[in-house]
């Protein structure tokens, strides 16, 4: 598993769902974390990421609005690593400790694909970043909703008010973002499960449930 030192004796489950903007990830993880708390006997913690604290709901309104348009790569980077350092130590560190199976809405893997394959900011960089803001703690399952970017992309615009700055990257762009997640998925499928996205929604959601509760029902058996 992805767990350090920190987290292995914690009886708790982190999984962070994954994807580039379009894929249906937020949607899936709310209805993977209502149907959990109606078939698990464990609390189940939904969150999001940039957000999940007030700190951090407050950078997600700045970063994604028109008015940070000529924001720099580094002060995202920055913004987005200090709404989660705030998360990790508020929300997701002391829900591990309770044992709740915690489903993030996007976490370190989502600053990889965007900061370093999409904005090209040196991966070491990032993850030094990433390791004051977290403190070493990784989620437990990374689950890869993918689906083509034209797809992603006419699902986005065709939810007018949902659109955000991101949105309006060119289509490069989105395509590096996917190709980072795709890659970091392959170099260590252990810790990933890839779900095709682009079918219909009641079979993506159907998919990843059956796929996520035989993975729990191991996790907790160790």
């Amino acid at each position: 598993m992805a767990r350090d030192s920190r987290t292995e004796s914690w009886p708790g489950a982190f999984i962070a769902f994954e994807g580039i903007d379009g894929s249906g990830k937020s949607t899936v993880a709310t209805a993977i974390a209502r149907k959990l708390k109606h078939d698990w006997e464990r609390a189940v913690v939904l969150t999001r990421e940039p957000g999940g604290t007030p700190l951090g709901e407050g950078v997600r309104a700045l970063v994604l609005s028109s008015a940070s348009a000529d924001i720099t790569g580094v002060a995202e980077l920055l913004l987005f690593s200090a709404a989660r350092a705030q998360h990790v130590a508020k929300v997701i560190e002391p829900q591990l400790q309770h044992g709740s199976i915690i489903i993030c809405d996007r976490f370190t893997d989502s600053t990889l694909a965007y900061q370093w394959g999409g904005r090209g900011i040196p991966r070491q960089t990032i993850e030094a970043a990433q390791r004051l803001a977290t403190g070493g703690i990784e989620p437990d399952l990374r689950v890869l909703l993918d689906v083509p970017v034209d797809v992603a992309i006419a699902r986005r615009h065709a939810e007018v008010d949902s659109v955000d700055r991101f949105d309006a990257e060119q289509t490069a762009f989105h395509q590096a973002v996917r190709a980072t997640y795709l890659g970091l998925a392959a170099a260590s499928p252990e810790d990933w499960l890839v779900i095709d996205a682009g079918s219909s929604p009641a079979e993506v959601l159907d998919t990843t449930y059956r796929m996520l509760t035989d993975w729990l029902q191991v996790f907790f058996a160790r």
